[in-house]
């Protein structure tokens, strides 16, 4: 059932696993859909590989998965600024729901739940990483997930109209 802005929760936490692939795109597919009327975060239960920034000259965390960035971008969401962080790497734990992708997100939801008035829900979604094939088969798995968060996130905050997918611009599918 939709929401209500008067129902909407004032902050909303999505986990997965590493936080550079289901999480982050959940995170931009609702910042499209609310803007700034709701805090969007998102976090792993770790880091992915660490890769090596020349401009830094220091390793970090890998940023979102190449595939990420071209289903995202398709929708005019721009994700290359996004940096995968833990739980521990949270500015901010006071979240008033958090949706985990995974089964081993949502045991570590449950467990924070415990020590915080938070919301948990699970959403279990495919992990598309595990489509093997050629890029264009991929990519059309990574679709699937962006389109099926797109679709839950609309039910789920969005008033009855526009999904995150709608909100494209124009010709970019």
């Amino acid at each position: 059932m939709p929401a209500d802005s008067s129902s909407l929760p004032g902050a909303v936490l999505f986990a997965c696993n590493l936080n550079h692939v289901r999480s982050p795109m959940a995170e931009a597919l609702l910042k499209r859909l609310v803007g700034d009327r709701i805090y969007v975060d998102s976090c792993g239960l770790k880091l992915p590989a660490m890769v090596h920034d020349e401009a830094a000259d220091e390793d970090v965390a890998a940023g979102v998965d190449p595939f990420v960035d071209a289903v995202m971008a398709e929708l005019g969401c721009d994700l290359t600024g996004h940096r995968p962080k833990t739980f521990d790497d949270l500015e901010d734990s006071s979240f008033d729901l958090v949706v985990s992708l995974t089964p081993e997100a949502q045991h570590h939801a449950v467990e924070l739940a415990r020590s915080r008035a938070a919301d948990i829900e699970y959403w279990p979604t495919f992990d598309p990483t595990l489509i093997d094939g050629s890029r264009e088969a991929r990519l059309a798995a990574y679709r699937e997930v962006r389109d099926a968060l797109a679709r839950r996130i609309s039910e789920r905050f969005g008033p009855s109209g526009p999904t995150p997918i709608d909100l494209a611009p124009r010709g970019a599918l």
